[in-house]
């Protein structure tokens, strides 16, 4: 399983409206100036994160995004399961039921499955919410006089 550049940047995206929610709703151009990522391509992660219900807009001069439930209630994996294509670690767990013809001789199914369970369950353990905590963790480390 290798993350795309979508499912990085719409993780970053929904981290910076998560940041930036007192503010109301957040331009694209204000967050792709933030997190250096092209207008552009926000626009094509609005469709799938739109899709998932994790974002209401305002259109007009007060336009933009917020989050549309809170940063404790979205995981990493539900982001990453909204942007990529696949989450499994092989071919033969894209789909629910495992079509593979050798699956019940396969003597490292239980490998992959294990893998996949892991991975699964460890990104749904972090939300928006522990993200911003651990940043806010990390700026208090950071503190200069």
């Amino acid at each position: 399983m290798k993350i795309s550049t979508k499912g990085r940047y719409a993780l970053r995206m929904l981290l910076d409206l998560a940041e930036h929610q007192s503010q109301g709703y957040i331009t694209l151009k204000d967050i792709a100036k933030r997190q250096g990522i092209s207008k552009k391509y926000l626009e094509q992660i609005v469709i799938a994160l739109n899709q998932a219900k994790f974002l209401k807009s305002n259109r007009g001069f007060q336009g933009g995004y917020q989050l549309n439930k809170p940063a404790k209630e979205i995981t990493v994996w539900q982001i990453l399961e909204a942007t990529e294509e696949c989450m499994s670690p092989v071919a033969c767990l894209n789909q629910k039921e495992n079509p593979c013809p050798r699956r019940s001789e396969c003597s490292t199914l239980w490998v992959w499955e294990g893998l996949n369970k892991v991975v699964q369950e460890y990104l749904k353990s972090i939300t928006i919410q522990d993200l911003l905590d651990r940043e806010f963790e990390s700026n208090i480390d950071n503190y200069i006089i």
